[in-house]
């Protein structure tokens, strides 16, 4: 049986197809999957990545395992050749076995990449660092309380970061979140992102041009002003 080890974020042939079509790295990609952010194409996408990045692993494993046998470390006897039969014959399943997830890994992606090929550029206003810390945090789970002591409204999410009501009402106009109002706030309402608020997250960053300025959003505080020389 291949040897049952962790998934790592092992090189394919795929990478670079995948970065070009989904616009960010690998790393983020997978990122957002485990936060169940993205669309049904490219939620089936990773999972294909993924399962071809644990073959990629085992073909890994029984090639040095064969280089090791084959290092002049063991005595050259029966024994020996039947270890590099063996070896041999688990390389090949392990070959097929990621051919085969490779395969399925292009008809994962051909779809995307049609999309990202049809699809007309808009540009994605870029989210200020505390809304995208804000938004992440909300992915986990999140509710809108009051205290009855002093009336406060806050946003706790299940990793215990507080959301400044302010920020909520925000986020809300902007579209980017929404709270069940059918539970009462003194329960705690649930506050979930929408589909704009996971596109936000998700979608790619256009680049700027060289010196270019980031404009701020209505309502922040605007960015100090350089020092003069």
């Amino acid at each position: 049986m291949p040897r049952t080890a962790p998934v790592k974020k092992a090189l394919t042939q795929l990478d670079h197809r995948i970065e070009a079509a989904v616009g960010h790295s690998i790393d983020r990609l997978w990122q957002h999957r485990d936060r169940d952010l993205l669309d049904e194409p490219h939620t089936h996408l990773v999972d294909a990545h993924r399962a071809l990045v644990q073959a990629e692993t085992n073909v890994t494993f029984y090639r040095s395992q064969l280089n090791s046998l084959s290092s002049g470390e063991y005595p050259v006897d029966d024994a020996l050749f039947e270890r590099i039969d063996r070896t041999v014959e688990l390389l090949e399943d392990a070959a097929r076995t990621r051919d085969q997830r490779q395969a399925q890994a292009i008809a994962a992606l051909e779809p995307v990449e049609a999309v990202a090929r049809d699809k007309t550029p808009r540009d994605v206003p870029d989210l200020p660092a505390p809304d995208t810390a804000a938004l992440l945090a909300i992915t986990q789970g999140a509710k809108l309380h009051r205290n009855l002591l002093t009336q406060q409204l806050y946003v706790v999410t299940a990793s215990g970061t507080r959301v400044p009501y302010s920020q909520l009402q925000r986020l809300e106009e902007d579209r980017l979140v929404v709270r069940d109002t059918s539970h009462p706030v003194t329960a705690g309402q649930p506050v979930t992102l929408t589909d704009t608020g996971r596109a936000a997250l998700t979608a790619p960053r256009s680049p700027r041009a060289p010196g270019a300025v980031s404009v701020p959003r209505p309502g922040t505080w605007p960015a100090a002003t350089p020092a003069r020389r």
